[in-house]
């Protein structure tokens, strides 16, 4: 073996040894992180429509929360790519902090317009940490970028618990004003998640220069690779966001209980990370666009589901399977993403992925309230069907044209 073949392979395995050090590290700010969503999530309609001036409006809140994650993918992908990820990071961090005391502050004022504001925070909190499965990947071989990605989102299997569990332990704890005590634990996750950051290390991007730029954008989002892993992305993402949204407030409309409500959207976070602790071996084991129609055809069984009845467990197997639809969807769309760019395009490419792939959720995330309001849950899930079916008609059309080289 030449010198140079093996120097080679000792920087790609200290780039995979730097990688799991930064997956542990991200996973764990994840959970903080996810946690921290889940609690605006969860309670968004339902503060929603306690302060909102029209019953329709309840679902604004988490509405403008996904337009706030929207807005804020290309500042915090322009942050990574001028000052490293470390600062991206903790500006969300900072945004974090801020969605908790802005919607403590909301609650006590009785003030829609307030909670929106903290919504928005929650967002551009969302936008930051939304980016650290991509960083995880950032010095990872192609082999084990999959399995970095994946392990950041294990992460989520935490939050999953601990987001539904801080709101029930917190919501009453400062009477008379219902989830006020939630919101300020909220920020003290947010400032703990700081912490955690700190540990991550991340080499900062190489100088720009005229050279290193690499190929325009315009050029890199018409690779049809590229354009099937967006749709993919944009599918399963907003379907699963548009369905979430609507979810505890379809649940108590249904008369089940607050309780009742935020635990199943306890089970839907589970079903979003649990799989993580396989999806990416599966990704190595049975490829990629596999995994992927795997997940659009579990979010289609889902709909089937939650169209089927209004009991507790419609909609909480509904709920499950749709967030374990969306991980393989969105994790295998994600790898998919990765192998379009080169190293010094990821940053553009990543962030210009996440724009389009949460634009479409802000989308799906406003209608979702006038659907539900005046056409019922059962209407909101028959918008998935022709929305992921054509995501898996440009799905197969990509396997079947075969699987280009890498970028």
């Amino acid at each position: 073996m030449s010198a140079v073949a093996e120097t080679s392979i000792d920087a790609a395995a200290a780039g995979d040894r730097l990688a799991r050090r930064n997956a542990i590290i991200l996973a764990f700010a994840q959970a903080l992180a996810g946690a921290n969503n889940v609690v605006l999530v969860a309670t968004g309609a339902l503060v929603g429509a306690m302060l909102a001036p029209d019953r329709s409006l309840a679902t604004v809140p988490v509405s403008i929360y996904v337009l706030g994650m929207w807005l804020g993918t290309l500042p915090i992908g322009w942050l990574a790519r001028r000052y490293g990820r470390r600062t991206s990071f903790f500006a969300g961090t900072a945004f974090g902090v801020l969605t908790g005391l802005a919607a403590c502050a909301a609650v006590l004022s009785a003030s829609f317009v307030l909670f929106c504001v903290a919504a928005v925070f929650s967002g551009f909190y969302a936008s930051a940490h939304q980016s650290y499965r991509f960083a995880a990947a950032d010095t990872a071989s192609d082999k084990f970028r999959p399995k970095a990605i994946s392990w950041v989102m294990v992460g989520g299997i935490f939050a999953g618990i601990f987001g539904p569990q801080l709101i029930i332990g917190t919501k009453d704890l400062w009477q008379p004003y219902l989830f006020a005590g939630t919101y300020l634990a909220q920020s003290v996750v947010a400032i703990v998640s700081a912490a955690v950051l700190a540990l991550v290390k991340i080499p900062k991007p190489p100088p720009r220069t005229a050279t290193n730029q690499g190929r325009p954008l315009s050029e890199l989002a018409r690779q049809p690779r590229f354009v099937v892993a967006v749709v993919c992305g944009v599918a399963s993402y907003s379907m699963m966001n548009m369905v979430m949204t609507s979810a505890p407030l379809a649940m108590v409309e249904c008369n089940h209980s607050v309780a009742e409500a935020t635990l199943g959207i306890q089970w839907h976070v589970m079903g979003m990370f649990v799989p993580s602790l396989v999806t990416g071996s599966l990704i190595l084991r049975f490829g990629v666009e596999r995994m992927v129609g795997l997940g659009l055809g579990l979010i289609v069984l889902s709909a089937i589901i939650s169209v089927a009845g209004i009991s507790l467990w419609h909609f909480w197997i509904g709920l499950c399977l749709l967030g374990v639809g969306w991980n393989f969807a969105f994790v295998g769309a994600t790898t998919m993403v990765t192998q379009c760019h080169r190293p010094e395009e990821r940053n553009k490419v990543q962030a210009f992925n996440d724009f389009l792939v949460f634009g479409s959720m802000a989308i799906g995330s406003f209608s979702s309230g006038a659907v539900l309001a005046h056409f019922g849950w059962a209407a909101v899930n028959n918008i998935v069907f022709p929305v992921i079916l054509t995501a898996a008609a440009l799905l197969i059309w990509q396997a079947m044209r075969g699987r280009p080289q890498a970028a």
